[in-house]
């Protein structure tokens, strides 16, 4: 007879954006009953209205279905669905850790994408039991043998033994399930060791709390007990526990193997960390579960309200925001020229991109971005090491004895005609060559060193643009390198803006000081008196652009007479003009603060 644990297979699907993740997962609640007629829908685990409209999983989602397979044995299979995006790597890596398989979905019709690569490395690097899928079959235009071979060469799977299914008509899919059952293992833990249960994710409930989504690997999890998280020491008492079904199902406990929630007035989603350990507080655990640590925001900007009363409204939108997101990090900031806001540090440029969305969309708020920086290290001349994510924090260049910036290693997939465009992008890029692997006779994988600075613009777009969207990307975190970066400082009539500063590589300054200066004299408005854009590093200015004064022809009411009389209005106008001048101030139009995003156009 098997036991309980027996009966359990814990499984994620790993997919590159638009390869059918989302739908065979409403495949699989359909085939095994989870979900009645009534309540499907497309996307049923992607509860956001973004991530329905963009087809990509933003926050990993768990369900619980139960299957009875051929051999007559009912099994308890729990899906832990994964964000795909590499902004959500730890994310992901920890999902991964609560499961022993992972349904690797490839698009028969688009191949290996350099996202699906990435997160099937991690997969392996858990140790986990890969089953690969041929998804979308049925398209005419699908390549199934030649995409099989790929994946072959790939992960050693034989190319015949390779499932080919259509998630959107169901075909295939019950095969799938039986595989799940026969090559994905059953959970290991100690039932009678200290509990140890790993967070793999959070949302927050306005009336409950925190509810933390939990696998547990050893021990039980009881309702009423008191519990602990091991990187704080916050102890709480469970005042539920339950399973992912739709809906949340209590239970009185969660055994060594299952995974489930649980809730226990936490009233702060950030003491309930993904990656964090949950162990008893009489009986506790000796070691955590490896390879916790704190999400770091990656790119950092400053966010605005274009009406400054809205100012209470944004900070109120942003704390609603990290309630379920602990990733999102804000302090407040001031500057001249945009008065007060925040300055916000996103893991990416999709999680920036999902947030701004999300405040325009559900708060109602009308915002302006700065440009997006990474965080420097600065290395002052006294020894000091200090961090800068704002380039208006720059210390003064004397200070300085080098400045370090964030580099990570980026695998391009591409179709193999366009190697030359994509290895030219980035060499412009100041990207340093590595590897060229090729993944079958039209497809390459290129590796390059890039700064992190240099891909959050409009890198992505680029690289569309130039390999006519077919090729993919996919980034990770290496280390921080010394390089010559300076800080470009924006002067209108000789007073620098601030929100315009930006932080480039010395080599580029020039020409980015210039077309900056260029955009914004199209973009700033004639005034009565010349207007001086300037771009400088530290006091040497190296572009300039001036706008033109307004003509206005204060001789048009003179009706004949002595040209003396001509002479002395105009004289009157200089005085004025001069005056005006030295109390003048220039409004810079919210267009300017996103000329620096297109700049390179």
């Amino acid at each position: 007879m098997a036991s309980y644990r027996d009966r359990i297979r814990n499984f994620c699907i790993i997919a590159h954006i638009d390869h059918g993740k989302s739908t065979l997962a409403d495949r699989l609640l359909e085939l095994t009953g989870t979900l009645s007629e009534r309540e499907l829908q497309e996307q049923v685990l992607d509860t956001m209205e973004l991530e329905r409209e963009r087809g990509i999983t933003i926050k990993s989602h768990a369900i619980r279905m139960t299957y009875r397979a051929r051999d007559g044995e009912t099994y308890i299979l729990n899906l832990i669905d994964t964000p795909g995006h590499v902004d959500f790597t730890y994310e992901v890596s920890r999902a991964l850790k609560a499961c022993e398989g992972a349904i690797l979905v490839v698009d028969a019709s688009q191949g290996i994408e350099a996202q699906t690569i990435s997160n099937l490395y991690l997969a392996l690097g858990h140790d986990l039991e890969i089953l690969p899928v041929l998804n979308k079959v049925d398209l005419p235009n699908a390549r199934p043998d030649e995409v099989a071979q790929s994946i072959e060469e790939l992960i050693g799977e034989p190319a015949e033994d390779i499932l080919r299914i259509s998630a959107k008509t169901g075909e295939g899919v019950p095969e799938l399930l039986e595989r799940i059952v026969q090559r994905i293992p059953p959970p290991q833990g100690a039932p009678e060791d200290p509990l140890r249960a790993l967070v793999f994710d959070s949302v927050f409930d306005p009336y409950r709390g925190a509810v933390v989504y939990v696998r547990v690997f050893d021990g039980t999890l009881k309702q009423g007990e008191r519990i602990r998280f091991m990187s704080n020491g916050r102890e709480y008492v469970a005042e539920e526990v339950g399973i992912l079904r739709l809906e949340r199902q209590p239970v009185e406990m969660l055994r060594a193997g299952e995974v489930g929630y649980v809730i226990g007035s936490i009233k702060d989603i950030r003491s309930a960390r993904v990656g964090d350990t949950i162990t008893q507080a009489r009986r506790p655990a000796a070691e955590p579960i490896p390879g916790f640590r704190q999400v770091k925001p990656m790119v950092f900007s400053g966010v605005f309200p274009t009406n400054p009363d809205q100012y209470e409204d944004l900070r109120a939108s942003l704390e609603k925001l990290q309630l379920n997101d602990a990733s999102l990090t804000f302090t407040p900031e001031t500057s001249a020229a945009l008065g007060f806001g925040f300055r916000i540090g996103f893991l990416g440029l999709l999680h920036m991109e999902i947030v701004q969305e999300r405040l325009e969309r559900e708060f109602g708020l009308d915002i302006i971005t700065t440009v997006p920086n990474v965080e420097y290290q600065v290395v002052l001349r006294s020894g000091e090491i200090i961090t800068v994510d704002n380039p208006s924090e720059m210390p003064d260049a004397g200070k300085i004895a080098e400045i370090r910036e964030p580099y990570v290693r980026a695998d391009i997939i591409t179709p193999t005609e366009y190697i030359g465009p994509l290895m030219q992008l980035c060499q412009d890029r100041r990207g340093i060559y590595r590897n060229q692997i090729y993944l079958d006779r039209t497809r390459v994988n290129l590796q390059y060193e890039l700064p992190l600075a240099e891909i959050i613009f409009d890198f992505y777009d680029k690289l569309k643009s130039v390999s006519r969207g077919y090729a993919s990307f996919d980034y990770e975190m290496l280390d921080y390198r010394p390089s010559d970066l300076v800080r470009l400082d924006i002067l209108i009539n000789g007073e620098p803006v601030d929100a315009l500063s930006t932080i480039v590589h010395r080599s580029k300054a020039y020409e980015v000081g210039r077309k900056l200066t260029q955009k914004l004299r199209k973009l700033i408005p004639r005034q009565l008196f010349d207007v001086a854009i300037q771009a400088a590093i530290g006091s040497r200015v190296i572009a300039r652009e001036t706008i033109k004064a307004l003509r206005k022809d204060v001789t048009a009411k003179c009706y004949g007479g002595d040209v003396t009389r001509k002479r002395k209005l105009l004289e009157r106008q200089k005085e004025g003009k001069k005056r005006m001048k030295q109390v003048g101030r220039v409004e810079v139009p919210q267009e300017a603060f996103l000329a620096v995003l297109s700049v390179g156009d």
